[in-house]
């Protein structure tokens, strides 16, 4: 029964995580809308991060802590560079330059991505062959064509009625759509931007998952990605954002954006991810993404006033299949591996009772064969006699 419970921990684990990200979503657009840099934003979320995750690790992993090594330490730069700093820095600039849903939309070609970039690691095998392998090509293909759709088709503008509880306020106090802020300029940008950012993410689940291999201290590990990527953020964001008055935490909403960003998104985020990755694997990680596009959609309708294109709906539409076709492909590979060594031990078994049948009708044969041997010589006998 426990251990029945415990293969559903992850599933239970990464559900949360999902909805902890949706806030977050919501959560940033209103902060950007109210003067936030994204870099700035990003920033304070590592470093909030890394203090909420230092008492964390230290209780939970300091008897348990493996040996910390330099090889090991640039293996967790190379994690925070990709998981943290690529990541972050190109979602959040993407998610100001569209909205909350298209933000979520593109990051279901995650799976997709890392499926390919799990291949050319050789942690996955494609097995082209099987029709579980032909699921993952071409859920794929779905993942990174609904992409492409999503990024550059909008189409007209699907009616719903608007839920009147809008959050997001102009300079001048008036309240707007989250999706007409951006112009035709930056409608592209903003979700090629998110595309980049959801490579390096899918980057970071392949690095992280040898990490975790290596270094099973899901928490230490996380606190060390965000100790280096507030380094790494801050100097980034420290260039053009170079004002007193734009690192500001005065507003409620930033201050909100931040915390909440820092402490449940990063900190929270990263290491139950991580300890997911640990238990099942990058893949099953990255399937979860949908749920984010489902509840962040409704959000920002509700809170945002955002308006949804038929471009939108068809790409998510696209994405949401792709995506499940290279699980049930993953699903269906995880029961022939399952399957495998049971059917091997069975062929075994099945080879070890051939072999003692044909010993069994050898050692017949001969007792069969030795009274027709005898006989002409009892015959011989008789004559004689």
């Amino acid at each position: 029964m426990a251990q029945g419970l415990m293969g559903f921990l992850p599933l239970f684990v990464m559900v949360l995580v999902q909805v902890g990200y949706a806030g977050m979503n919501v959560l940033a657009k209103v902060a950007m809308n109210a003067g936030m840099e994204p870099l700035v934003l990003v920033a304070y979320r590592q470093i909030f991060a890394t203090v909420s995750l230092a008492p964390l690790a230290f209780y939970m992993e300091r008897k348990t802590l493996p040996k910390i090594t330099i090889p090991l330490l640039v293996n967790i730069f190379w994690c925070s560079l990709t998981g943290v700093t690529g990541n972050q820095v190109l979602y959040f600039v993407g998610l100001q330059l569209s909205t909350p849903t298209i933000g979520c939309a593109l990051s279901n070609i995650l799976p997709a991505l890392t499926f390919i970039l799990a291949v050319l690691f050789r942690q996955e095998k494609v097995g082209i062959k099987r029709i579980s392998g032909q699921a993952k090509v071409l859920g794929t293909v779905a993942c990174v064509g609904g992409a492409m759709l999503l990024s550059f088709y909008h189409g007209h503008i699907i009616k719903i009625p608007e839920s009147g509880i809008h959050v997001i306020h102009n300079d001048d106090g008036t309240t707007t759509s989250s999706g007409s802020g951006t112009s035709a300029g930056t409608s592209f940008l903003g979700p090629l931007l998110i595309i980049g950012s959801a490579l390096s993410w899918a980057l970071w689940f392949v690095l992280q998952a040898r990490v975790s291999a290596s270094f099973p201290a899901p928490y230490t590990c996380s606190w060390l990605m965000c100790l280096m990527g507030s380094v790494q953020c801050i100097l980034i964001a420290a260039g053009p954002n170079h004002k007193v008055s734009q690192w500001s935490l005065s507003d409620p909403g930033r201050l909100a954006a931040a915390l909440y960003a820092g402490i449940v998104c990063s900190a929270l985020g990263f290491s139950l991810t991580a300890w997911s990755i640990q238990k099942r694997g990058a893949l099953y990680v990255s399937v979860f993404t949908p749920l984010l596009l489902v509840v962040v959609a409704v959000l920002s309708w509700a809170f945002l006033g955002e308006k949804l294109f038929m471009g939108t709906l068809i790409g998510s539409m696209f994405i949401i299949g792709g995506l499940y076709a290279v699980l049930w492909g993953k699903d269906m590979e995880e029961k022939l591996v399952a399957v495998a060594p049971l059917a091997e031990l069975e062929s075994k078994h099945e080879d070890d009772g051939d072999d003692q049948l044909t010993m069994f009708k050898q050692e017949q044969d001969v007792e069969l064969q030795l009274p027709a041997a005898a006989a002409p010589a009892g015959r011989a006998a008789g004559d004689v006699a």
